[in-house]
């Protein structure tokens, strides 16, 4: 007897980890493991597993980029510890912006020297102290043309003291506004949540956009492993030539199947991006910091690479080299050590140019590559001082404890077209006596609500601060031209 064929067509979509939706696109399937190393030479057996189901690959689209992701590159510094940022290094002032005085007392607390309390510097556009450290470690790694094309503001906010609880990282709200990497979304240094110590909004976090970990070149260089066939095939020639007698070869059998036309496609772009990528990433010098002459001999010397407290050039070469070069949308590195109330200002000091120079690097790299930059700096609180002096470090007080209403962040922003254009470069603002004014702006006692600011500012630069009310369609910082306050850049040229 002829047992009859069946014509079911199973309509079960492909099963999932709970928690999940259907993977439609080629980054969720990567995501999933599809298409990926040697799943990629034996990729029609794909077939097996997708069945006859094809609707939750409608949307599939088949393009190689063979150039960074155009969303403006987005890097964070994470000050673990309680750093000073106002008015010791950028200055504050009262509701008449940076330059609105504070009293003789205020600027003690902040840690001014007696004789440097009207002594200010703009080359960064922003204002800062004079005398500033982290100003100080900015030049040493920043040439003065990149400088001129640097401009930012200061954001005065409350932080609670060394907690990681602050959930003052914004990269998940900057993905959300389009930030997005070539090879990978999000990057930190540390293997935690936000990728940072400082943890992110939990309504902002997005369990499938966690950050990779890269924190040296080694990381940064897994991100792409074209395994045994890069090794053994040149990246021009004889590995490419394989893949295509691959790709013909499935092509035969594909055109034998019955499958729907959108899964042949699907088939097709695995070959033709695998192709690509090992074309582009067979060398993994291609996303090594350490093989960039840029990086490696220019902006560092390979010592401050290889031996620097807390790998803090080394985590930020590695950073900067993916989020600038756009194969990752935005990057945290973060950096400890800066609880420096020690009974003394050098060990602040020391600390501030350090953490300077790692600023500076990013900006000159994005110099180097002609690419635009925006850089949020942030810290877990803050500390103040009594008004003791420490002589060793120019007569400067002495960071005496910590206080969590002294507290401020910073955005620098940098093109190579021209210096950004600041509406206004202080959000919030201090009270005479040094402290925070905490009812000045929504941002001011409001940790996510600062976060939200930074993605705002993020959209704006990007030319696209309209977008702001379709992310946080419910934002406590209000709506519709209630948001222009909170606004401290125009549009990048």
């Amino acid at each position: 007897m002829t047992r009859s064929r069946s014509n079911h067509v199973d309509q079960n979509p492909l099963r999932n980890l709970e928690g999940h939706g259907r993977p439609i696109t080629r980054r969720e399937l990567l995501g999933r493991g599809f298409l990926t190393g040697s799943a990629m030479i034996a990729g029609p057996s794909l077939m097996g597993l997708l069945g006859r189901s094809t609707d939750a690959y409608a949307q599939v689209q088949c393009a190689v980029n063979n150039n960074p992701v155009g969303s403006l590159p987005f890097i964070c510094m994470d000050l673990a510890g309680g750093a000073n940022i106002a008015g010791g290094n950028v200055m504050v002032g009262g509701a008449g912006g940076q330059l609105d005085a504070l009293s003789e007392s205020g600027y003690r607390t902040l840690g001014l020297a007696p004789n440097t309390f009207g002594q200010v510097d703009t080359q960064l556009g922003l204002v800062f102290q004079a005398d500033s450290a982290l100003l100080a470690g900015i030049r040493e790694t920043a040439s003065a043309d990149t400088l001129s094309r640097v401009n930012g503001t200061v954001l005065c906010t409350r932080s609670d003291n060394d907690t990681g609880n602050n959930p003052h990282n914004p990269m998940f709200g900057i993905n959300k506004a389009g930030g997005d990497g070539e090879l990978v979304t999000l990057i930190g240094t540390e293997n935690t949540e936000s990728g940072g110590r400082s943890r992110a909004p939990d309504y902002m976090v997005d369990p499938t956009k966690l950050p990779a970990k890269v924190d040296r070149p080694s990381d940064a260089t897994a991100l792409v492993d074209a395994g045994r066939l890069g090794e053994i095939l040149s990246a021009a020639g004889d590995s490419s030539a394989l893949l295509d007698a691959i790709e013909r070869l499935a092509k035969l059998k594909l055109d034998r199947a019955s499958e729907a036309q959108m899964v042949k496609e699907l088939m097709g772009c695995s070959y033709t991006e695998s192709k690509a990528s090992i074309a582009r990433f067979s060398d993994p010098t291609a996303l090594d910091p350490l093989a960039d002459p840029l990086i490696n001999g220019t902006i560092f010397t390979a010592a401050e690479l290889n031996n620097s407290r807390d790998n803090i050039y080394r985590k930020t070469a590695s950073v900067m080299k993916l989020v600038i070069e756009g194969f990752a949308g935005a990057g945290t590195v973060e950096v400890g050590g800066y609880d420096y109330h020690t009974g003394n200002r050098t060990v602040g000091e020391t600390r501030d140019r350090e953490a300077g120079r790692a600023m500076g690097a990013m900006l000159e790299y994005a110099a180097l590559k002609q690419t635009q930059l925006m850089l949020y700096v942030f810290s877990d609180g803050s500390v103040f001082s009594n008004g003791n002096l420490d002589n060793n470090a120019g007569g400067k007080g002495v960071w005496t404890g910590d206080r969590s209403t002294t507290a401020a962040s910073m955005i620098l922003a940098y093109s190579p077209a021209a210096r950004p254009a600041v509406i206004q470069s202080q959000l919030g603002f201090f009270n005479p006596d040094g402290f925070i004014n905490r009812t000045a702006s929504p941002i001011s006692d409001n940790v996510p609500l600062l976060v939200e600011a930074v993605v705002l500012n993020y959209l704006a630069l990007s030319g696209q601060p309209g977008m702001f009310e379709q992310i946080f369609p419910q934002s406590g910082l209000g709506a519709g031209a209630t948001l222009d306050a909170h606004i401290a850049f125009q549009a990048l040229a």
